[in-house]
């Protein structure tokens, strides 16, 4: 069964920033591995988002906390980006 969760967020950088934006996430349970993972589409843009990497933290609402590491970032517009996401740990949604 796939579970799924599409709506604000927010991404916790190593040095404790905070950037707002979309997250579009699901589980996938593939061959006995479980796990979950999407797309992060930041509000803003910095130098430090774009160099993130592992253990950054995934805030939804109501609290939720899920542990992510950036696995590529894509150019949607010229001042857009799509992060590609996997999750570590408990599923948050």
């Amino acid at each position: 069964m796939t579970t799924t969760y599409s709506g604000p967020a927010k991404l916790t950088l190593i040095d404790g920033a905070c950037i707002s934006g979309m997250a579009s996430l699901s589980t996938n349970q593939r061959g006995g591995i479980n796990g979950w993972g999407g797309t992060f589409r930041p509000d803003e843009i910095t130098t430090d988002l774009r160099n993130a990497g592992e253990g950054l933290q995934l805030e939804l609402p109501y609290d939720r906390v899920g542990t992510v590491a950036v696995t590529g970032i894509r150019k949607l517009l010229a001042t857009q980006i799509l992060m590609s996401l996997t999750g570590h740990g408990p599923v948050p949604f």
